[in-house]
């Protein structure tokens, strides 16, 4: 009995040898996440059954079948996979975080209306850094609960707001506005287009999620030297520029009126589809316009809830998809929208074309996934670092929960992300290998701060708003 203990603990003992260096000659890595299914949107291998990522320092250093991944890695954070997707983050191409604040104020109103009469007086009232500081926070908390992993901000103080997405640990383009006319710690243009220039130059290679941008408004608030101006510094600068572009059938006229063209040909005619534009809404583009779009460097950013709810129209997005254009899904500013839901993005961009031109075959599920990942990133000018699992890009990724009877039976894994998933299936939210929320919870904000700060600056608005 006693040889036979000594034989046995000898066995386990070489085993126990055997398995300590097959691990140590696994590479250690920060994270492992693992996805019943794993989406990767890479076109040679877009889906993964059982499949995995490893994480080092941010970066993913491998991608593939969980035991593969297994055998090859060993991480002290793994985040398990059973009935979930691991896929992209969100990239939200177009928003104004901070107007959260704005939300359900000003409804069912023409777009002109809603902007002159409303929103740009409201935003002369009450915008200040508070404002914009905490409705940043709580669209951070929104759009991370929501699985979005990056997105494209356009507002006043955007110190502010790269300051809260670095603290939230959020991807970020900040564009600085720029406007002909007073606005919220501006006189006009001259002061506006010097602060988004000290800005730029303030960001540029500051921090590596944070990319500023400059923001002239449209061609229809900011004139053509003007424009000339944004773009020329951006150039000098080597950033991103954001602008709103074509969203309104009102727009379109006065630039004819003003210019004797469009203003995508405005656009062009100043050189800067040359360079990084991110052009949001084009809802009225002309064919011209289009044909001008495809292999430049500007990316359309699709807003669907915005446009229908301001009576913006149908952008043609199903004609620039088929010429080539780049276009990324955004949800605009939470006062138009009236959230920072990309889900229900993906989902109306996959059905408004369908209803609206009388044809189910327009924007199939996986070309709805690609813009609100791939092509997104692309189109905001991300392209290089998020919008796929692969190796050497960015770890900006989320898991989508399968576990609601929603989800059953499952026969397609994209349809169902596209036409059954919802923002409250996301549960976890993982950028540059950082997990900003795991389970549902999020580690980044502190959700009864923030909601402190929402309750006592909309309060004064309320009461200020009964008042008057």
């Amino acid at each position: 009995m006693i040889m036979l203990r000594i034989c046995i603990c000898f066995f386990v003992a070489s085993l126990g040898g055997h398995a300590l260096a097959t691990q140590a000659e696994k590479q250690a890595v920060d994270l492992i996440a693992y996805g019943d299914y794993v989406l990767t949107m890479q076109a040679d291998e877009q889906l993964i059954e059982d499949g995995a990522v490893a994480v080092s320092q941010g970066v993913i250093v491998g991608v593939g079948l969980a035991t593969e991944i297994d055998n090859r890695y060993t991480a002290a954070k793994k985040l398990d996979g059973v009935n979930k997707v691991l896929m992209p983050g969100l990239v939200n191409g177009h928003t104004h975080s901070s107007m959260v604040l704005f939300r359900g104020m000003a409804d069912d109103l023409p777009l002109m209306t809603w902007l002159q009469e409303y929103i740009f007086p409201m935003e002369g009232r009450y915008v200040d850094q508070a404002l914009v500081e905490a409705g940043t926070r709580l669209a951070c908390w929104e759009m991370i609960r929501g699985g979005v992993t990056s997105f494209v901000d356009m507002y006043f103080y955007p110190d502010t707001i790269a300051n809260v997405a670095v603290d939230c640990g959020l991807r970020a383009v900040v564009a600085a506005p720029m406007i002909d006319f007073p606005s919220p710690g501006f006189k006009g243009w001259d002061d506006s287009f010097a602060a988004g220039v000290a800005f730029a130059e303030k960001w540029k290679g500051k921090h590596h999620r944070i990319t500023p941008a400059l923001a002239p408004h449209a061609p229809y608030t900011v004139s053509k030297s003007h424009l000339d101006a944004a773009f020329t510094a951006a150039r000098r600068l080597e950033i991103p520029v954001s602008i709103h572009v074509a969203e309104d059938r009102a727009e379109v006229d006065v630039v004819q009126e003003k210019y004797g063209t469009s203003s995508i040909e405005l656009l062009a005619g100043l050189g800067t589809l040359k360079q990084s534009t991110i052009a949001a809404h084009v809802v009225w583009p002309t064919d011209a316009d289009i044909a001008k779009l495809v292999g430049s460097q500007a990316g359309v950013i699709h807003n669907p809830t915005s446009n229908m709810k301001t009576g913006a129209g149908f952008a043609p997005v199903p004609k620039m998809l088929a010429a080539g254009v780049n276009v990324g899904l955004g949800t605009d500013g939470a006062a138009s929208n009236n959230d920072l839901d990309l889900w229900q993005e993906m989902r109306l961009a996959a059905l408004m074309h369908k209803g609206n031109s009388n044809d189910p075959t327009l924007i199939s599920a996986m070309q709805a996934l690609d813009m609100a990942t791939r092509m997104g990133a692309r189109a905001a000018g991300l392209g290089d670092k998020v919008g796929v699992l692969q190796i050497g890009r960015q770890a900006d990724m989320i898991q989508v929960s399968l576990e609601s009877p929603r989800f059953d039976p499952l026969y397609n894994i994209m349809s169902h992300l596209v036409y059954v998933a919802k923002s409250g299936d996301v549960v976890t939210n993982v950028v540059a290998g950082q997990v900003l929320m795991e389970k549902g919870d999020v580690a980044t904000v502190n959700i009864g701060s923030v909601r402190a700060d929402i309750r006592e600056i909309s309060e004064k608005i309320k009461t200020d708003l009964g008042n008057r």
